[in-house]
């Protein structure tokens, strides 16, 4: 059999054709290439199937392909959309929220599947954080590309003056790294375009090794972006921009890009105006996506498209700059040529830009540059030596590069040279292919194997079609006595008739569990989940489930954990030796703060620690191995038992209990709970009771029918 991959891509607008390149700040490059390398993937004799995932979008302001469970890339490549979320479409730093429920629907996915993948490739931190989830799950070995990182978007935003908040509230920053660090924590491979985006930008991840790191240039398509001159397309590109343009012989600075902040456009546009030399020696064509509606534009792109304009009005400009609504993006490549034929530069001044794909097409096209001296443009220009870079944050050192560039004939023509020879010899798309699985075959075969969270055989022989897990600490002990009498005999009649199995979920020891609900008087369970996760025992066995033991002991080490966290006494206290277990350690805050969970979570990380810390109501935290969580254990079972997720019903009512909330679990929450918990209400399956404790359970069975309606 040959190699069957699955790729990650969550956001942007995403289909088999017509890319709608530069609609927002989500459907740009990465998009292009991930769409070209599964092309190119799908061609190769030693490829089986390769699918891409990625979000079903039912949205009116959007093209109906994007509702389409199955598309057809090739005949042994699919995009297949899983709805998870609103149906409209969002940006990615909305999705936050639904992640799980994509992880949860993936995983159900691939149990169906005769053979599962070879690897995952996960684009970006959204889906590299399912990618995590679904890797731990099913024991599939994960590749990750971020494509660009949040760590360095982070730091070059603080560089230009934006705030800690504002970065928050715009751009979920913080949800993003932490992504990014649980990827990197279960990465088997991380695939870059440049040795800077590994020495410079992944190296500031705790969880990153520079063993996992390759470089794979990027490639470029040379059936569409090459040299050879067509006239009869160089009408249409003057119709594009000659409405704009007094002289329109005169050689164009080019720029394609979004028109988003990073891109750095109104830099470009400050530079030029600012020059006597450019203003009369060239024409600036800037190519900013479509805004056939402004309205419906996103407000950074609205706003980075005024500060152009208002900067074309500031130097006036008009005459010299061509900023046209409207492309295909089948005019591109003919742009590109258009703009070399005419011995034009291309420019590119992005603050970061690690990939730089229209570099190589406009290099491909014999079109000199101008770039950003930053990660992507270092790498190809080392190997193209087609052009200039610069400090693009400096308006004088950017000024002076475009002036310099365009100055000189010879040079010009060489750095054309240059550039179409390089491209052809270093960034082909079969190149990239090929260096691509040669780097994936080899690491699959020195790679151990994953284990898997999928039992051989199911635990028990009871046909169960339901699971009911009850928090002991919380809502069993909260409840009143009589409402415990009726609720025994809700619980009896269920696990009786009903096949609905009864679970336990405690933070204390099987032992001291037992003991405490036996005395509550309630059936008994067939199933409990102890010590935040780290432990599963079923019925009255006293032997812990050996293979959830073993799975989550991998790379686990206690008595290091204790020794990497001494020093932080002054915050925490080491609970009592009955609250500790072989799989989890336990400390109680000396002052409710908020930032102890995130900072014992990064220095677990600094400490290469396989672990993660839970805070449950606001005081208690558990260090616990990495795959363990009261969650995680949640899905052992359904796995090993068959269920799906929509039949296990959780009660969360408790700060941390936001971890049993996600997913396609079906939760209630009580009248009494944690404020935290409020954000919840607009998600799906997930009930608020109008009453507390057990009789919240009540309401709870009755809205997802586990109770047999008359």
């Amino acid at each position: 059999m040959g190699l069957r991959l699955l790729h990650l891509n969550l956001h942007g607008l995403f289909r088999s054709h017509d890319l709608e390149l530069g609609r927002d700040a989500d459907t740009g490059g990465q998009t292009l290439y991930v769409l070209e390398l599964i092309k190119g993937l799908a061609s190769r004799p030693e490829v089986e199937q390769v699918d891409l995932v990625t979000r079903l979008i039912h949205d009116r302001r959007v093209s109906a392909d994007y509702a389409q469970p199955i598309e057809r890339i090739a005949s042994d490549s699919n995009i297949l959309r899983f709805s998870f979320g609103p149906k409209r479409y969002l940006r990615k730093e909305l999705l936050w929220p639904y992640l799980d429920d994509l992880a949860d629907q993936l995983v159900s996915y691939l149990q169906k599947e005769t053979v599962l993948p070879d690897w995952i490739h996960a684009h970006y931190a959204d889906a590299g954080y399912v990618g995590s989830l679904v890797s731990r799950r099913l024991g599939i070995p994960l590749v990750f590309t971020a494509h660009s990182l949040g760590r360095e978007k982070q730091r070059r935003l603080l560089a230009g003056g934006v705030d800690h908040v504002q970065i928050e509230q715009t751009y979920s920053i913080s949800k993003r790294i932490d992504a990014e660090e649980l990827a990197l924590a279960h990465s088997s491979l991380v695939i870059t375009s440049t040795a800077q985006e590994a020495n410079q930008q992944y190296s500031r991840y705790d969880s990153f090794s520079p063993n996992q790191a390759e470089v794979v240039p990027p490639g470029v398509d040379s059936t569409r972006f090459h040299s050879v001159q067509i006239e009869k397309e160089y009408s249409q590109i003057n119709e594009l921009v000659a409405p704009f343009l007094r002289e329109p012989s005169l050689p164009p600075l080019l720029a394609i890009s979004r028109a988003v902040r990073r891109k750095n456009i109104p830099a470009l546009v400050e530079a030029y105006g600012r020059s006597s030399i450019l203003r009369q020696r060239n024409n600036l064509v800037l190519i900013l996506g479509c805004r056939e509606d402004p309205r419906q534009l996103e407000k950074q792109q609205r706003e980075v498209l005024q500060q152009v304009f208002d900067l074309v009005d500031r130097y006036d400009l008009y005459g010299r700059v061509a900023y046209p609504k409207y492309h295909r993006r089948d005019q591109i490549p003919a742009i590109y040529r258009w703009a070399a034929h005419k011995k034009g530069l291309f420019v590119n001044p992005a603050l970061t830009e690690p990939f730089g794909l229209t570099l190589l097409e406009a290099a491909a096209s014999g079109l000199p540059i101008v770039a950003t001296d930053d990660g992507g443009p270092r790498d190809i220009l080392s190997r193209c030596e087609n052009g200039l870079l610069t400090d693009v944050t400096d308006l004088d050192s950017l000024q002076d590069a475009l002036e310099q560039a365009g100055s000189q004939v010879k040079k010009w023509k060489s750095w054309r040279d240059n550039g179409i020879e390089a491209v052809s010899r270093h960034f082909s798309w079969d190149a990239h292919v090929c260096n691509y699985l040669a780097l994936m075959q080899q690491h699959l075969e020195v790679m151990p194997a994953k284990p898997s969270l999928i039992c051989e055989t199911k635990t028990f022989n009871l046909q169960i079609s339901k699971l009911l897990l009850l928090d002991l600490d919380s809502t069993l002990e909260a409840s009143q006595e009589e409402d415990l009498v009726s609720f025994s005999k809700k619980l009896d009649f269920l696990q009786k008739q009903n096949q609905t199995a009864i679970g336990i979920i405690s933070g204390r020891s099987i032992k001291v569990a037992r003991h405490r609900y036996a005395q509550l008087h309630l059936p008994k369970p067939n199933v409990w989940i102890t010590r935040a996760g780290t432990e599963i025992y079923y019925g009255s066995n006293d032997s812990v489930d050996q293979f959830w033991e073993s799975y989550i002991s991998i790379d686990w080490n206690r008595n290091d954990i204790k020794k990497n966290l001494l020093d932080l006494d002054q915050q925490l206290n080491l609970q009592d030796q009955s609250q500790q277990g072989p799989f989890k350690v336990s400390y109680i805050l000396k002052e409710s703060r908020a930032n102890v969970l995130s900072l014992v979570q990064k220095r677990l990380r600094q400490k290469c620690q396989a672990a993660c810390a839970h805070l449950r109501c606001h005081w208690f935290l558990d260090v616990v191995p990495l795959r363990a969580s009261r969650t995680e254990a949640i899905r052992h079972i359904a796995l090993c038992w068959g269920l799906p997720l929509q039949n296990v019903m959780v009660i969360a009512s408790q700060q941390g209990d936001a971890e049993l909330v996600r997913g396609l679990t079906s939760t209630v929450i009580p009248a009494e709970h944690d404020s935290c918990l409020e954000t919840f209400r607009s998600q799906q399956r997930v009930f608020f009771s109008s009453r507390s404790h057990a009789k919240s359970v009540f309401d709870g069975l009755t809205h997802y029918r586990f109770l047999p309606t008359r």
